[in-house]
């Protein structure tokens, strides 16, 4: 071989080394993130992709993320979730009990979800310890402290009789249970309920003009994703029409809510994170138990309180964990 052809030859092997590694390395995971609400919680996918670099697993470095929002519209999750399964994403983190079903119809592809109540009972895993087939995940029991948050409401208003309830109905689940759990609850204390549906931001509003004839002593709004993507309407619609307002989340009070009882969304987004992060190195869901929140906060809004003309008791004011001034 003459000189010239071999430093061509070996021209083009070194040419060709950089491209042979290239394609001896993995393929990057990818992530499907699947939710009912629009992408308006930017903290909320900053505690999610916290979790998944405690797994080792940083977004655009060695993970990529497909996101799937159904703005609000429930009857668009399936076919995200199909989508999702064309892209053959590795995982699909599902956020709420409607994106969980619709990630559910996928058999082939691990469903780590965040629900606000016992998965067990929603037919999603076959136990908290041993979840089976292909989903496990979090559950943070927002759905389930109906009871104690209505208890802590009638302590801050001890005068109210009646007592409006705001569910969506797109969210059947968990309106099916807050109002079966107020209803127990508000019998006990002698309450009247009073019951609202609201899906859209124009059903809020007519929600609260109902209010100036029936004139409720208090407000209880349901847990989920659309209630709480609507947050500034309503806590602003609360304070305007004076209407003394319980929440499932701090975000409302720190929206401007008056009070709120429930469970560290953050930490169960970050736990999605881990766990999803688990399954890409290789856990099966069938083995991972359900985690359950164990941290549940108190939240009072003393400014918004005295706007109100509401005097908070010393013993709310002892057990809260944190009051906005």
């Amino acid at each position: 071989m003459r000189r010239r052809e071999f430093i061509t030859l070996l021209g083009g092997a070194a040419a060709a080394w950089p491209l042979a590694a290239r394609a001896q390395q993995p393929a990057m995971p990818v992530i499907g993130f699947l939710h009912p609400e629009s992408d308006t919680f930017p903290e909320r996918l900053r505690n999610f992709r916290q979790g998944l670099k405690e797994t080792g697993y940083v977004e655009g470095e060695n993970v990529a993320i497909v996101y799937r929002w159904a703005e609000s519209q429930a009857d668009r999750l399936p076919g995200l979730a199909a989508d999702l399964e064309r892209r053959q994403v590795a995982a699909i983190a599902a956020v709420g009990h409607a994106a969980t079903v619709a990630a559910k119809a996928i058999t082939t592809i691990p469903v780590v979800f965040l629900v606000n109540e016992d998965p067990v009972r929603l037919g999603l895993v076959a136990s908290l310890a041993r979840p089976g087939g292909n989903l496990t995940g979090v559950n943070f029991f927002a759905g389930e402290l109906v009871a104690k948050r209505l208890n802590l409401l009638r302590e801050l208003v001890p005068t109210a009789v009646r007592v409006a309830v705001l569910v969506n109905p797109d969210n059947a689940t968990t309106s099916e249970t807050t109002l079966r759990d107020v209803a127990s609850a508000g019998r006990g204390m002698g309450l009247q309920i009073l019951v609202h549906k609201a899906n859209t931001g124009r059903e809020i509003d007519a929600a609260f003009d109902t209010f100036a004839h029936e004139r409720p002593d208090a407000l209880f709004v349901a847990p989920g994703p659309f209630f709480l993507s609507r947050r500034i309407q309503l806590v602003h619609l609360a304070s305007r029409h004076a209407v003394p307002a319980t929440y499932e989340l701090r975000e409302f009070t720190e929206a401007g809510g008056l009070m709120s009882y429930g469970p560290s969304v953050a930490d169960a987004l970050r736990q999605l994170g881990v766990y999803t992060g688990r399954i890409l190195k290789g856990a099966k869901p069938a083995d991972l138990p359900v985690v359950q929140s164990s941290k549940f906060a108190l939240t009072i809004n003393a400014q918004i309180a005295r706007m109100l003309g509401l005097t908070v008791p010393p013993t709310l004011l002892a057990t809260a964990d944190e009051v906005i001034e």
